[in-house]
């Protein structure tokens, strides 16, 4: 029995970020990282491109808008401290044509409320940032930048083990049981913690772990795979930093769009289509508890009877390589499927309400004992260090 005052589930940024603030915080609270596969960081933190947002797309007072704002100066600065590569290199969010204007405008405006620095400019501007993207007018957002944080998350691990914290891998969880006074988490393995708070930063499985805390969570987990492909060294000279189009108001999916990586690169995508299973990274996986789960949630059935020709869309995109390259050109006209090898695919935990709807905005639900972050896409990786903050101010109080 290992007895700790904070147990985390889930090794990903927002878990091992709460972490690691809370060590700050309150040095000597003593805390124990859960994380069930051999090394942190393995799904939706390992599977990220790198962006290190701006926070211009969210509405103005969200949870994303201020946690992202706050955030990305604390990875900057947390980047810098610990010498871990990062590149403050912009972005364009590109109005393909008229009908993207008014969109655009949109955007900028959330942008000036949130305090970004952006500029919109026209096509000449344009094409001296990106002389291979096509467009009408775009937003430049000098601030955006790339990192790496696979680095970032193998980095507070360590930090939080030297402050007397522990991160266990191979530990998932398989049971908890909430009393008056205590929470006990035991492990697949048989192994046992006993702790005053839980937090659950379990991501793909996040509302799994609320409800075996005794929690029925708001909304349920629904996987989507983003697709991507990678250019061609010979064709990387299209994409000098990230662009984007202007994204589908009606989704909290940015587009396919071009990202330049860290570690070199330049990664294209991603699609968004429905994963059959929560860890399907492959076309071919398939987990069938995990696939008729989603397909008997009443939430699911709702969302997909609303936007089924977009569904459709992304999954033709996912079958045919034209058709992704042709949405790709949209952006950068030269761009030819010879261009493009596939890359590694990543899978979004994307929370659906009961009604249909999409959660837009990281979901917070609390508990005696527990903490349960039930919703937490990007911008999450980006304002990863504020959530930790944000988390371990409301658990302070609760550890007297």
């Amino acid at each position: 029995m290992i007895a700790t005052d904070v147990a985390v589930v889930g090794g990903g940024i927002v878990g091992l970020a709460t972490a690691y603030q809370l060590t700050r915080s309150r040095p000597g609270t003593r805390v124990v990282v859960l994380e069930k596969e051999p090394e942190v960081g393995r799904h939706q933190t390992g599977h990220n491109s790198g962006v290190l947002h701006s926070g211009i797309y969210y509405k103005p007072g969200s949870l994303k808008a201020t946690n992202c704002r706050q955030g990305k100066k604390l990875m900057e600065d947390f980047c810098a401290s610990e010498d871990i590569p990062f590149e403050i290199c912009g972005k364009v969010i590109v109005a393909i044509d008229d009908k993207d204007l008014p969109a655009l405008e949109r955007i900028y405006e959330r942008g000036q409320a949130n305090g970004v620095s952006c500029e919109v400019i026209g096509k000449e501007r344009l094409a001296e940032l990106e002389p291979h993207a096509a467009g009408v007018k775009a937003i430049h957002v000098p601030e955006a930048g790339i990192v790496d944080y696979k680095e970032v998350c193998r980095r507070l691990a360590q930090r939080i083990r030297e402050a007397g914290g522990q991160v266990l891998t191979d530990a998932r969880v398989a049971k908890i049981e909430r009393s008056k006074d205590k929470a006990i988490l035991t492990t697949a393995k048989g192994e046992q913690v006993e702790t005053q708070q839980i937090v659950n930063c379990a991501g793909l499985q996040c509302d799994r772990v609320t409800a075996m805390g005794g929690v029925k969570p708001d909304a349920q987990i629904v996987p989507f795979r983003g697709e991507y492909f990678e250019l061609k060294p010979e064709a990387e000279h299209l994409c000098k930093n990230l662009i984007y189009p202007v994204p589908d108001p009606a989704f909290p999916f940015l587009g396919v769009h071009f990202t330049r990586m860290i570690e070199g690169g330049v990664e294209c995508g991603p699609n968004a289509v429905l994963a059959f299973g929560r860890e399907a990274y492959r076309k071919t996986d398939f987990n069938a508890k995990d696939f008729f789960e989603t397909l008997r949630y009443s939430g699911f059935r709702k969302l997909a009877r609303k936007y089924w020709r977009t569904g459709l869309g992304e999954m033709w995109r996912s079958a045919s390589k034209a058709a992704f390259v042709k949405a790709l050109s949209r952006l950068v006209p030269e761009i030819k499927a010879e261009h493009l090898v596939p890359a590694p695919a990543g899978i979004r935990a994307q929370a659906v309400q009961p009604d249909g709807g999409m959660v837009d905005d990281f979901l917070i639900q609390e508990a005696d004992h527990v903490i349960n972050v039930n919703n937490a896409p990007s911008p999450a990786a980006t304002a990863s260090l504020n959530i930790g903050a944000t988390i371990v101010e409301r658990l302070l109080p609760r550890l007297g």
